[in-house]
């Protein structure tokens, strides 16, 4: 295949893949699709896409379609992500892949009947932060791994009805996907507690008392440890998507507040010490690159260039600090495995994986703690 017809669902925080689609040398052409049809109409015409659609059921019966890209609510990503895959359509899907355990399983169920394609959308493994301290690892510059520690705070007061009282790690791939990326393994095991009291009308819907959780986790395959903490509601917190990465030859930190730069932490070598106490550190606040040059020259600009700005603000956009500069880069492996054949890079075992950890993580905290083993994908 050299090129693919998309079709874009969901144009509220999606509406930011729409130009991406559309220059991307690898797509034949873009369906965009929204129930609402005042909003369909809207960013039809700002970029005259002439495809337009109101219902998924409408592009799944579109044989010329190859491929769906879903940006809807949560609770619609496994009846969608599922018929998507029945209609023997390539699926990619914003986070997270799912919230239970049996739906993650039907999935990669799903995926490996059909033969398709499947992609969860992890912006964080492809922002630019994440780039680097990638290169840093896979260089030796950080050296042997000893610990991971992700975090994600985000108030989500006013959000859609389904974010009210949300257990926080059932959308935990933020703080969690980088951490299994960087490792190139699983979650194996979890112990995670809960924190805080949430008010009574935020219990209601899930179930879920805490609004905070903090999880630790032991990494599959290796002596490393990783913690998570994340949070949505009652906490004081401007909003975060941070990873740290503690290497024996150094540290890379996420930088505390929005706009400071991550700090690079180094220590000096054992050789030449004679009979201090400690090594020698140094720090110093890095100037984190872009990684435009990795994709085609076409798309290269929307790494740093949106749909969304402060004169037209989506809060999921804004929030992230623009989510790193990932969105081309998701839609070009996902368009890219589709045209070489292969797995997308964040396959359904993989998403099936990232989802997991948090979903244990949850039940250990509602278990007070307690261990919960996270269960494999990648058989059967």
């Amino acid at each position: 295949m050299r090129s693919i017809h998309v079709a874009l669902v969901g144009l509220g925080f999606g509406a930011e893949f729409i130009p991406i689609y559309l220059h991307h040398p690898g797509v034949a052409s873009l369906t965009i699709c929204d129930p609402d049809d005042r909003v369909l109409q809207e960013w039809g015409n700002r970029y005259q896409v002439e495809r337009r659609a109101r219902s998924l059921a409408e592009v799944l019966a579109a044989s010329d379609i190859d491929a769906v890209h879903l940006v809807t609510p949560i609770s619609l990503h496994v009846p969608q992500t599922l018929a998507a895959l029945a209609a023997g359509k390539h699926c990619a899907c914003t986070v997270p892949m799912a919230t239970r355990i049996a739906d993650l399983q039907a999935i990669v169920a799903a995926q490996r009947e059909s033969g398709k394609n499947y992609m969860m959308m992890e912006t964080q493994v492809y922002g630019r932060e994440f780039l680097f301290a990638q290169q840093l690892v896979e260089s030796g510059a950080i050296g042997k791994l000893q610990f991971l520690r992700g975090c994600h705070y985000q108030d989500d007061e006013g959000w859609p009805w389904y974010w009210k009282g949300l257990p926080p790690f059932w959308y935990g791939t933020h703080a969690i996907a980088p951490l299994l990326a960087l490792a190139q393994t699983r979650a194996e095991k979890v112990h995670c507690f809960g924190t805080g009291t949430m008010r009574a009308e935020l219990v209601q819907q899930y179930g879920n008392p805490y609004p905070m959780e903090t999880a630790i986790f032991r990494l599959a395959g290796t002596d490393i440890a990783a913690e998570a903490t994340r949070s949505l509601f009652h906490v004081g917190r401007d909003y975060q998507e941070g990873f740290y990465v503690y290497g024996e030859r150094a540290v890379y930190e996420w930088p505390q507040v929005a706009g400071e730069e991550p700090v690079l932490f180094r220590i000096a070598p054992l050789e030449g010490l004679k009979g201090e106490r400690g090594r020698p550190v140094t720090a110093e606040r890095v100037r984190v690159p872009d990684y435009a040059d990795r994709l085609p020259a076409e798309i290269r600009r929307f790494t740093t260039a949106s749909v969304y700005d402060e004169t037209n603000p989506h809060l999921s956009f804004l929030q992230g600090g623009g989510h790193g500069g990932s969105h081309p880069h998701l839609v070009h492996e996902f368009v890219q495995s589709i045209l070489e054949g292969r797995p997308s890079r964040i396959d359904a075992v993989t998403a099936a994986d990232w989802c997991a950890a948090g979903i244990c993580a949850h039940e250990s905290a509602i278990r007070d703690g307690a261990l919960v083993m996270t269960p494999r994908f990648d058989e059967g």
